[in-house]
């Protein structure tokens, strides 16, 4: 049986990928934050589950979960790493503490790059390890390519998980380990409802409050138009078992829109464009 880790089980594309793929043949080894967010899978998937209890953003707890799954697999190969947990900031730059940034760049960036440099061994990299050599799969998002206003920081943050995809990607073909990119666009998960927690109170009689209130409608009204998790389960399980799978996967609703016209017409048309949907107009 192959192994999977994935990181944020406890909630959305993390908890439905780790039941498709236990579903489907794999041994999950998914974290959790708290033991109690574990206990369902646990229930539901028994044997074929493995709780791993870290916050991605601390070291010395994903190393202690290395090295559970190392003593699982002995000399085998993990056949899978899915850095999947994550959280979404919004709000604007002018008025936006910058440890609101530094917060959401630990969780989305700093903790993929400690979790993967705590498995790669068991991916691939100690040779002696029997098996092909596992897959990366990054999760990214359509922020990761077209920066979306008042998401600033989420934004930031998946653009930095492309480039280190990328380049990840390149240094580890000396040891066949390959890293594939995931950038859905919406999806119908908790970290969508971010429109719904979209505070902006602290903006009211501020000249960029009515541009807060269209972005905050239109993330929750994207956010209920968004791909079921148990979709984007089913495109990692694909990704993790067919023989060449592409090194980045665009999931985009309403894709012309959304994604092809964004990325082929001139940036100061998009800017201009984007900016009518916000409502941001020079006052």
């Amino acid at each position: 049986m192959k192994s999977v880790v994935i990181t944020g089980v406890s909630s959305g594309i993390g908890r439905a990928t780790a039941i498709h793929l236990a579903e489907n043949g794999f041994h999950v080894f998914g974290s959790v934050r708290k033991a109690e967010d574990a206990e369902s899978l646990s229930k539901r998937l028994g044997d074929t589950f493995t709780p791993l209890l870290f916050d991605v953003t601390d070291t010395a707890a994903v190393q202690v979960g290395a090295a559970i799954v190392r003593e699982r697999l002995r000399d085998s190969t993990l056949a899978g790493l899915v850095n999947n947990a994550g959280i979404a900031v919004s709000g604007p730059f002018s008025h936006l503490p910058v440890d609101e940034y530094r917060k959401q760049l630990e969780i989305n960036l700093v903790g993929p790059l400690i979790v993967t440099q705590a498995f790669l061994p068991l991916l691939g990299t100690e040779r002696r390890r029997h098996g092909e050599p596992g897959r990366i799969i990054n999760m990214s998002s359509l922020a990761g390519r077209i920066g979306i206003p008042f998401l600033g920081p989420y934004t930031v943050s998946k653009h930095g998980m492309e480039g280190f995809s990328e380049s990840l990607r390149r240094e580890l073909l000396f040891y066949g380990i390959d890293v594939i990119t995931l950038g859905p666009g919406q999806i119908a998960t908790p970290i969508w409802d971010k429109g719904e927690e979209m505070d902006i109170t602290p903006y009211a009689g501020l000249e960029i409050a009515p541009a807060m209130q269209r972005s905050r409608d239109h993330f929750i009204a994207e956010g209920k138009r968004g791909l079921p998790a148990e979709r984007m389960a089913e495109i990692i399980f694909e990704v993790l078992t067919e023989r060449s799978p592409k090194a980045r996967y665009a999931i985009i609703p309403d894709r012309l829109r959304n994604w092809t016209l964004p990325l082929l017409l001139p940036t100061r048309l998009v800017d201009r464009l984007i900016a009518r949907q916000y409502g941001i107009r020079r006052s």
